[in-house]
């Protein structure tokens, strides 16, 4: 079967509580990689003019804010306060807004793997969207647990993806200068491996010293 590439135009992404207090759960990744996946989603939703529907609980639960790099980037988007559910989908007002994107394939991120994304990705799923599971934006309390989580989602139909992937699938090519620029400047910022390779890159051209 032919498969359709992710697009600004067919793509919403999702990111579903990713607040600071649940930082001390966080044992699959750094918090520090979660953060900065999370932050280049939310950066791409940006630079592909994207859908991208933001849920979290209330600020005064003990899960607390969204993350500050995050709440940063999104500025004065919307989040969706939920007061209860694991599941996003069972908030009304998360449900809504991921129907009025428009779109049936979601790029889906969660702070726990196993817990608030796999739930709502299998929602999704059942509602009949296509799923993508970012999952270096989205962790759990040990390895084990977010590749267990994922494999389950796996199983279910959902499809794995890092940050990165989704964002180079988007651009397809750095001969659409519309994006390329930001997505070269969301690549800087949060690949480390990316600027060594630019100041190498850079140096070779320099002359040499002595």
């Amino acid at each position: 079967m032919a498969r359709t590439p992710l697009s600004p135009d067919n793509s919403a992404i999702v990111l579903v509580d990713h607040a600071i207090g649940f930082s001390n759960l966080i044992g699959s990744h750094t918090v520090e990689e979660v953060v900065s996946g999370t932050v280049a989603l939310a950066k791409i939703a940006k630079v592909f003019a994207m859908p991208l529907v933001v849920t979290n609980g209330l600020d005064e639960a003990p899960s607390g804010p969204l993350f500050p790099e995050l709440a940063e980037v999104l500025g004065d988007h919307p989040v969706v306060r939920r007061r209860e559910g694991f599941d996003a989908f069972l908030d009304e007002a998360f449900a809504a807004a991921i129907e009025a994107t428009g779109r049936r394939r979601l790029i889906m991120a969660g702070i726990q793997t196993d817990v608030c994304l796999a739930l709502t990705a299998l929602t999704a799923l059942d509602r009949g969207h296509e799923v993508y599971a970012v999952v270096d934006a989205s962790a759990a309390t040990t390895r084990e647990t977010h590749d267990t989580a994922v494999l389950r989602l796996v199983q279910a139909g959902v499809v794995p993806v890092n940050w990165l992937a989704v964002g180079s699938e988007l651009q397809r090519t750095w001969t659409d200068e519309r994006t390329a620029p930001g997505f070269a400047q969301v690549i800087f910022e949060h690949l480390g491996s990316w600027r060594h390779h630019h100041a190498l890159t850079a140096n070779a051209h320099e002359p040499a010293a002595g």
